[in-house]
């Protein structure tokens, strides 16, 4: 059965989350729109998450979400498959805190655990890159030191299903980094870091995603990019999530086939959804 037969969306926010205002039966009626025959949404859980400075903070009401969720799901089935999901934004000073999320929370089907923060600072803000006197930080170190809390993360913390966007740092930064730049300039040194952190992930049973949500904020590949893609399967790693990371209608399904194709053109058969945090195998 092709993509186009089963096309999911498994990385949405909604107006749950602190940086979107998208209201659900928007979210849907897009969705449909957009040939898709099921989505999971994902709004953001950054717990402590760090000052920034227009005092943004991501603490999901979890209680009303998955309420909320589950009685609008069960008016749209069975013509519409509706998923709960939560991206849990992580730092290694939250593991633990976060260890027992999904059992707390008992109605969620799915987790994307992801990193949003390095050196206690939102790398969506310039100020991450620059010293008080304006001049740039070495933004190697930076990214490494990004992986080196990827690696704490999931060495230490187990509560999710996919990591997220695991290239998200090179969004932001003061470069903009091309499919060649990647190749060239930064995977070469984060190369072995990078090995250890997807082996630790396939060890553990977890996933990651293709991430489309980049292409449309700029950058020239998909998360993460291709290099990471490809050691992954090479690694025999095979849950594999599509995700637009949409906060708006107009993106919601965004270059999912396109994601889907790439995914066939590595030597991924099958991509995942998720239902009671256990994933179901579609073939591609």
């Amino acid at each position: 059965m092709s993509i186009s037969e089963n096309k999911y969306d498994y990385h949405l926010h909604s107006h749950f989350s602190t940086d979107c205002e998208t209201e659900l039966p928007d979210i849907i009626a897009s969705a449909k729109a957009h040939g898709l025959c099921g989505i999971c949404l994902t709004d953001h859980n950054d717990l402590n998450f760090p000052e920034t400075p227009d005092n943004v903070t991501f603490d999901l009401d979890i209680d009303n979400y998955i309420t909320t969720l589950s009685e609008l799901r069960s008016d749209l089935l069975p013509d519409f498959d509706l998923r709960i999901g939560v991206e849990q934004g992580v730092m290694p000073t939250t593991c633990e805190e976060l260890s027992s999320y999904s059992t707390q929370h008992p109605g969620l089907d799915f987790i994307i655990c992801s990193s949003h923060v390095v050196n206690n600072l939102d790398p969506y803000y310039p100020e991450t890159f620059m010293n008080p006197d304006g001049s740039y930080k070495d933004v190697n170190v930076i990214y490494r030191t990004y992986y080196e809390n990827i690696l704490y993360n999931v060495e230490h913390f187990n509560d999710y299903n996919v990591y997220g966007h695991l290239d998200y740092i090179f969004r932001y930064g003061p470069e903009k980094v091309t499919t060649e730049a990647f190749s060239k300039k930064h995977f070469p040194y984060l190369k072995e870091l990078i090995h250890e952190i997807l082996k630790v992930i396939i060890e553990n049973g977890k996933g990651i995603e293709i991430n489309t949500g980049s292409l449309f904020r700029g950058m020239e590949y998909m998360h993460p990019h291709t290099d990471i893609l490809k050691m992954y399967k090479e690694m025999g790693g095979e849950i594999l999530t599509f995700g637009s990371d949409a906060h708006d209608t107009e993106h919601i399904g965004f270059m999912i086939e396109e994601a889907a194709e790439l995914a066939q053109s590595i030597g991924f058969r099958y991509f995942s959804t998720f239902k009671a945090m256990k994933p179901e195998f579609i073939k591609l």
